[in-house]
């Protein structure tokens, strides 16, 4: 199994790429530490996982709080000694992010804190724990806006993305002596609760699907297939990168510097 004797934490563990990603990564060995705000389908991630043969706890946290996730981190080495996978996968797409003109202030700092903050205090908390296990994986979960700007606008989140994609790239480059690498999960459009509730029409999904080359929206599953890879010790040689899958969109739109 590619993730025998290790622990991942994985936030927004309850629906979408966390909870694929949770099941996943527990076939494969890992026990989890699943992380959400929302208390009965995180645990019910945890129960799927214990149906399956699998150990897994699951951890309350709002990510944007600091306090919370030092606790998360506590919790997952309390439990299970140790922690070598910390996906921050944590994030909100907010109904009401728009353009710059029309975006309240209020629906900025929510996704700046959940978005952002949940990563830098991920990671503020977790590398710690990632250095006393002797090494480890970071992925971070930024997005294929991060590299070109979305036909739908999305202000607060496209700049989101952006803030982590750059954190990624600083953390691996101050980490990557000890062991621990740090990788951008760049996912593409996907057919996900967060995704269809802010493509909430025909016209918006259709904006989305024009760009895409392979012509549809990703599944979380195939998202969690990657983070697989990078938690992996197949990705050793990993660091620092922008992993996209996406269905070519940023291929076809992205010029090479």
């Amino acid at each position: 199994m590619r993730l025998a004797n290790k622990v991942a934490l994985i936030t927004g563990a309850s629906s979408g790429i966390g909870r694929e990603s949770a099941l996943l990564f527990a076939k494969e060995g890992a026990k989890i530490v699943a992380v959400d705000i929302n208390v009965a389908d995180g645990e019910e991630t945890v129960k799927m996982i214990a149906d399956s043969g699998g150990q897994a706890t699951f951890v309350k946290a709002d990510v944007s709080r600091a306090e919370d996730c030092e606790a998360m981190i506590a919790a997952a080495e309390d439990r299970y000694g140790a922690l070598h996978v910390l996906f921050n996968n944590a994030g909100i797409m907010h109904s009401q992010d728009d353009n710059a003109e029309t975006t309240e202030e209020d629906v900025w700092d929510l996704t700046m804190a959940i978005n952002v903050k949940g990563v830098f205090f991920g990671c503020k908390y977790g590398i710690g724990a990632l250095r006393r296990a002797g090494g480890g994986s970071i992925i971070n979960t930024a997005s294929f806006v991060s590299l070109l700007g979305a036909a739908t606008p999305q202000i607060a989140y496209t700049a989101s993305k952006g803030a982590v994609l750059s954190m990624t790239r600083e953390l691996a480059t101050i980490h990557a002596r000890e062991n621990i690498r740090v990788n951008a999960l760049c996912p593409g459009p996907l057919r996900t609760e967060l995704l269809m509730k802010f493509l909430n029409t025909e016209e918006k999904k259709q904006r989305r699907l024009v760009h895409i080359p392979m012509g549809r929206f990703g599944e979380a599953a195939e998202m969690a297939q990657s983070a697989l890879f990078l938690a992996s010790d197949e990705a050793s040689y990993i660091t620092g990168s922008t992993f996209s899958v996406d269905g070519g969109i940023t291929a076809a739109y992205v010029t090479p510097e």
